[in-house]
C-alpha cells in the first residue's frame, strides 16, 4: 500500500499509483494481470473488493460513495460522451472527480480536450478499438483490427494519443494479435477488454463477470459469465411478485391483517375507552 496526498492534497493510501501501472509496461509478464471491473453501487463494490479487484472505474456519481468504502484501491471516473458540452464544463467535471478521489478521468472528447487534461495534470483515460458510442460510423457493433489496415489505423489512434498525454486506454474488441504487436510500442497503459491477454491489464464488467442481464439481447463475446446472478434476480422478482399476489388475495378474502400481527389493548381498557367515547361530548359547537 503507498502513501500518497491524493489530486485534492489530502493524505491517503493506495493499492496502486499511476507510476505503478506505467512500470507493468516493462514487468514480469509472468506475474499474473492486474484485474479492473465497474462497480456501480454499494454491494458491486463491497464484492469486488472482497474477491480481489484490483483497478476499479465507475460514474462520477459513484466515487464519494466508493471512497467511504474502498478509500485505497486506484479508481477511475468515467463520463459519457454527450454529457458535457463546451470544454470548460468537461474541465470542470474534471478537477471535480479528481477532488472527490478519483485517480484518473475517462473522456471519449477530441485530442484537444485530452491534452488540456493532461497538461493540468490530471491521468487521462480514453478508448481504442471498438467505442459502442462511435458504432455508427463503423457499421454497427463489431471487431476491430482484423485487417491489417484497420490494425495500422488502432496504432495511429493510440500513438496520437500518446502525443497529447494520454495514460490510459480500454482497448475493446481488438484483435488479440493487434494489441499483442502495438502494447510494447506506447507509453500508454491499456486495459484489455475482450483484446485478449496482452493488455497490461485485463478489465471486464460486474454484469457480464456476473452473469447478470445484458443491455444486448445477446450479449458481447466478451462478456464472458463466471456466474449466475441474473438467475437469482429472476428468482427474486418471482418470489417478490408471488408475496405481493398473496397479500392482495389475503386482504381481498377478508383475512389480512392476521390475528398475530394486530395490537390489542391492555385488559379491561377497551371497555373504559368505549364508556368514555360514548359520554363524550364536543365541547365547541
Amino acid at each position: 500500500m503507498k502513501r500518497i496526498y491524493d489530486f485534492s492534497r489530502k493524505p491517503a493510501h493506495r493499492n496502486y499509483t499511476v507510476s505503478d501501472l506505467k512500470a507493468l509496461k516493462n514487468s514480469n509478464t509472468t506475474k499474473p494481470k492486474l484485474t479492473m471491473s465497474n462497480p456501480a453501487n454499494k454491494q458491486e463494490i463491497l464484492a469486488c473488493i472482497e474477491a480481489g479487484i484490483d483497478l476499479f472505474v465507475i460514474g462520477p456519481r459513484s466515487i464519494q460513495e466508493l471512497r467511504s468504502i474502498a478509500p485505497n484501491h486506484f479508481t477511475g471516473v468515467g463520463t459519457p460522451w454527450a454529457q458535457l458540452d463546451s470544454h470548460k464544463e468537461i474541465m470542470s467535471h474534471a478537477f471535480n472527480a479528481m477532488r472527490n478521489g478519483a485517480d484518473m478521468y475517462y473522456t471519449l472528447r477530441s485530442y484537444d480536450v485530452m491534452e488540456k487534461l493532461s497538461k493540468e495534470g490530471i491521468p487521462v483515460h480514453s478508448h481504442i478499438g471498438l467505442i459502442p458510442t462511435f458504432s455508427h460510423y463503423c457499421g454497427g457493433l463489431r471487431g476491430w483490427g482484423r485487417s491489417a489496415d484497420e490494425a495500422m489505423q488502432i496504432f495511429k489512434t493510440l500513438k496520437r494519443m500518446e502525443d497529447v498525454g494520454v495514460f490510459a486506454v480500454e482497448a475493446e474488441c481488438i484483435a488479440e494479435e493487434v494489441l499483442e504487436a502495438i502494447n510494447y510500442k506506447t507509453s500508454i497503459v491499456t486495459f484489455s477488454l475482450g483484446a485478449g491477454m496482452a493488455g497490461d491489464v485485463i478489465m471486464s464488467f460486474v454484469a457480464d463477470i456476473c452473469g447478470e442481464p445484458s443491455e444486448e439481447k445477446k450479449p458481447p463475446k466478451h462478456a464472458y459469465a463466471f456466474g449466475n446472478v441474473g438467475r437469482l434476480h429472476t428468482q427474486i422478482h418471482s418470489e417478490r411478485v408471488a408475496a405481493l399476489s398473496k397479500f392482495k388475495n389475503e386482504v381481498g378474502a377478508g383475512n389480512f391483517p392476521y390475528s398475530e400481527t394486530n395490537i390489542s389493548m391492555r385488559k379491561g381498557e377497551k371497555e373504559r375507552f368505549l364508556e368514555a367515547l360514548d359520554k363524550w361530548k364536543p365541547t365547541h359547537q
